[in-house]
């Protein structure tokens, strides 16, 4: 019977003290809670409510010249969301894509360029946009990036060289005229050696490791979308090689002559691949 008398007594004390820690624990959750509520009500204010059109973008062009390219973001979303129609809305679509390259965002520079487009197909400062568009492309392929790399531009994805290229030759195309114009040929020419060059690359790769159907084919690509490009002379003696190692010396000898009647002096065929002048890239 005390046995019996003892464990009733302490059946409720074990009971207490669970009820006194889940009290404990949700005074904890409540308090947080409050906290949260009390951050998010002393949240700062935002400074520029109540700031018109001109005014944003008066701010976002200061931070512009000083190179503050985020703030400057933030205030040019502002500027386009608050005030979406009107002469500083577009302005503000156009400099927000090179501010957005400039900080680093090419995904979001090239994203708001093609919104520009789609919005303002006609607009007198679009040839400034297809410009802006190749650069952000053509400096992700460029001779700056290979000479720090050490890697020719050709070995890499040439998914940024044919959107650079495509982007300047709509630029010339459409505006011959235009400022921006001499400076896109010039990138063009370097573009198609880039593109052809890419499939040479390829070429040559699939020549060392014997498949020499696909090293021809690659190089009958660079001929032919690619004439009169530096890239041309060593696709041309790619397929000399693999019609010989396949013993087609028909088509070996029709390559072999149209590489010497193109280029008397080639360099690949007084020296193989050996024969070397330095990296083709190094010409900007």
């Amino acid at each position: 019977m005390q046995a019996a008398s003892g464990n009733g007594h302490r059946a409720p004390a074990r009971w207490q003290g669970l009820a006194l820690r889940l009290g404990y624990a949700l005074a904890c959750v409540l308090a947080a809670i409050v906290l949260a509520g009390c951050a998010t009500n002393t949240k700062e204010p935002d400074p520029t409510v109540g700031w018109t059109a001109e005014r944003l973008y008066k701010e976002a062009k200061d931070e512009m010249d000083t190179g503050n390219w985020t703030q400057a973001a933030k205030l040019l979303e502002k500027l386009e969301a608050r005030y979406p129609f009107g002469v500083y809305a577009q302005q503000a679509q156009i400099d927000i894509a090179y501010v957005y390259w400039k900080d680093g965002s090419n995904p979001q520079a090239l994203a708001a360029i093609d919104r520009f487009e789609r919005l303002h197909p006609n607009h007198p400062s679009l040839d400034y946009m297809l410009y802006l568009k190749g650069l952000i492309n053509f400096y992700q392929e460029s001779a700056l990036l290979a000479s720090l790399t050490k890697q020719d531009p050709s070995e890499r994805d040439p998914k940024g060289a044919r959107e650079s290229f495509d982007a300047f030759k709509a630029l010339v195309a459409r505006f011959p005229d235009s400022k921006y114009a001499p400076d896109a040929r010039l990138r063009l020419n370097y573009l198609v050696n880039s593109i052809a060059m890419n499939e040479v690359h390829v070429a040559r790769m699939y020549l060392e490791r014997g498949a020499y159907v696909a090293a021809v084919n690659r190089a009958q690509t660079a001929v032919r979308d690619f004439q009169g490009a530096p890239a041309v002379e060593e696709a041309l003696y790619i397929m000399v090689l693999a019609y010989d190692k396949m013993g087609m010396t028909d088509l070996r000898d029709d390559a072999s002559r149209v590489l010497n009647l193109n280029y008397p002096n080639s360099r690949f065929v007084s020296g193989g691949f050996a024969q070397d002048k330095g990296p083709w890239w190094k010409i900007w």
